[in-house]
């Protein structure tokens, strides 16, 4: 007799699936029983903010609720087959790229082999869609005698490399107290009926890291949609930070306030025009909040052109099993593999 716990059982499955043996790809890839056409490839690799941990939950919630084909690509150790982050140079699967319609980059320092580094190189080239995630204002550092170093996050050949050409800023410093001040998104009153926006008010944004310095203004094109307000600690609640006194002045963190995320469109040698989306923000457990998650879902569909389908109502609800862990160097979760995020 068929039993209804298995029909739901069915019905999840599709949801979470592997191409291939989960056990033999050192990627996640998620296929959608009700899949709405389009493939958004994540390209993850930080030390300290727990890219290996936000960007699959975002990757499911995007593909289980709204019918995106999702990749989620890792820094793997080659002779164990686990997700080590503080590997640089080796991110396997970018080959998926080459029919991806988005973008979502989360690395820090990546130092790739020309082979790997020519897949994203070549994409953001076509001019498709790119959200860039906290370091990824430097996402590469490439020695200058190899053919992508102009990519590296400070360099001369393109200014300041792919953060500063394309995301709009390259790593400057941290604005907010490293590990001591939080973040918490407030929306510009002239944006708060943007698409990426819809739905979230003041404060819903949080993320325990701390707010990015940013030269101010951006580069022409750029157009903050989130401001991040430094806050007093460590908690949603705390209220925003004290003045300081610096060198007998009065320096405030919050006067003038730093954009936390930000659109820009930009016209490349392809002669389309890209469409890019990027934040300071990312902490893993900054996705907990529900007003993250929600910017980051929102931003999927304004970067690939569906903001009319954006009502600030989609559901960005927790997949399977989320608990991330704290940001900070050599403390990744250790000896897991790509298919263990499944669960």
């Amino acid at each position: 007799m068929f039993q209804p716990w298995l029909a739901t059982l069915l019905i999840w499955i599709p949801t979470l699936v592997t191409a291939g043996d989960p056990a033999e790809t050192p990627w996640i890839s998620l296929k959608p029983e009700n899949h709405n056409g389009k493939h958004i490839v994540f390209v993850t690799g930080d030390e300290e903010y727990r890219s290996e941990e936000g960007m699959p939950q975002l990757a499911k919630i995007l593909s289980k609720h709204h019918g995106f084909h999702c990749t989620v690509l890792f820094s793997i150790d080659a002779e164990n087959g686990c997700i080590d982050p503080g590997v640089l140079d080796n991110i396997p699967g970018l080959k998926a790229l080459d029919d991806a319609d988005l973008l979502v980059l989360f690395t820090r320092f990546r130092n790739l082999p020309d082979e790997q580094m020519k897949h994203i190189a070549d994409f953001v080239e076509s001019g498709k869609p790119v959200i860039g995630l906290r370091t990824s204002t430097h996402a590469f550092d490439i020695p200058n005698d190899r053919k992508y170093h102009r990519w590296s996050f400070r360099n001369d050949q393109w200014k300041d490399g792919f953060g500063r050409q394309i995301m709009g800023e390259t790593w400057i410093a941290h604005h907010g107290g490293h590990g001591w001040q939080s973040t918490s998104g407030i929306i510009p009153a002239d944006m708060k009926q943007h698409p990426i926006v819809r739905g979230i008010n003041d404060g819903e944004i949080w993320d325990p890291s701390d707010v990015y310095t940013v030269r101010l203004p951006l580069p022409d094109g750029c157009i903050p949609v989130v401001m991040g307000r430094v806050l007093s600690g460590m908690n949603p609640e705390d209220g925003p930070c004290e003045p300081e006194e610096r060198d007998g002045k009065t320096f405030d963190k919050n006067n003038p306030i730093m954009p936390l995320a930000w659109v820009r469109e930009l016209k490349g040698s392809s002669g389309k025009t890209q469409r890019v989306f990027s934040t300071t923000m990312g902490a893993s457990q900054a996705f907990t909040r529900e007003g993250s998650r929600r910017l980051l879902v929102q931003a999927c569909y304004w970067c690939l052109g569906m903001e009319e389908k954006i009502d600030g109502k989609g559901n960005v609800s927790i997949v399977g099993k989320f608990k991330p862990t704290s940001f900070g160097f050599n403390s990744h979760t250790k000896n897991v593999r790509p298919k263990d995020l499944l669960d």
